[in-house]
């Protein structure tokens, strides 16, 4: 999607996030119904770069089976083209960056930094690495931009690093759940959201519709998450339905 000359120096929501996917499954709603009010909104996309090296670790191997993808080069550009899908379902543009998923990253000595990047802690050669995302986005934002960034529960390792950048470029941010990590640990949302105050932002039917239609849109992950997929789409309506929207923490 193009930006018009009537949307320049417009506020923009900017959702950062880490993967392909991680902004539709946490907020698809709220994207939706934000774009449809006219709202300028992009979903930014950092952890979207193609990898140097096509050496997989083994969790990296059995991840592409699941994704049915033989490289990184195709696992990464399958993933852009299903973002750019799901974005045009709720209304947003997409931007990706070319930073390195961590399924893909490697220290100095060319040993992968991770095997299952879920609820694993951050390596220390990926110390320096929310700085670098900061000075890669503060040029791009807009004063009045609103930031829209992930809570971190589930603690995956680029979610976590996004968090620290977002925070590290010391303006307003809004936090929502990550999803579907929240669905299974509910009970982590006290321990990543202290300090902030919790706001419920309303969804239109329209909007939770979309925002499983643009979940939808990521095949290669919902290969991959099979025995969720009923209750991740069950689980964005009883949310929806219990918390008259998406619940915000700022």
């Amino acid at each position: 999607m193009s930006l018009g000359q009537d949307t320049i120096g417009r506020m923009r929501w900017i959702y950062l996030s880490p993967h392909p996917d991680d902004a539709a499954l946490c907020a698809g709603g709220l994207i939706y119904d934000q774009a449809h009010d006219g709202e300028q909104v992009e979903t930014w996309t950092l952890m979207a770069g193609v990898p140097e090296a096509e050496a997989l670790s083994d969790f990296a191997a059995e991840m592409h089976a699941k994704w049915l993808t033989t490289s990184a080069h195709q696992t990464v550009e399958l993933r852009r083209e299903e973002d750019r899908q799901a974005a045009a379902v709720l209304g947003a543009r997409v931007v990706h960056f070319d930073f390195i998923d961590a399924l893909y990253r490697r220290g100095p000595d060319g040993e992968a930094l991770y095997g299952d990047p879920v609820d694993a802690p951050v390596n220390p050669a990926d110390a320096a690495l929310p700085a670098q995302l900061t000075a890669e986005l503060r040029p791009k934002l807009r004063p009045d931009d609103r930031l829209v960034c992930l809570l971190g529960i589930g603690d995956h390792v680029d979610h976590v690093l996004v968090r620290r950048a977002a925070e590290l470029l010391k303006r307003p941010v809004l936090y929502v759940a990550d999803m579907p990590y929240v669905l299974r640990h509910p009970e982590s949302v006290q321990a990543k959201t202290v300090g902030l105050v919790p706001t419920a932002r309303l969804v239109s039917v329209a909007g939770v519709e979309a925002w499983i239609a643009s979940v939808a849109a990521y095949g290669s992950q919902l290969r991959s998450l099979r025995d969720m997929w009923d209750p991740l789409f069950e689980g964005i309506r009883e949310r929806c339905a219990r918390e008259g929207g998406v619940r915000v923490w700022e």
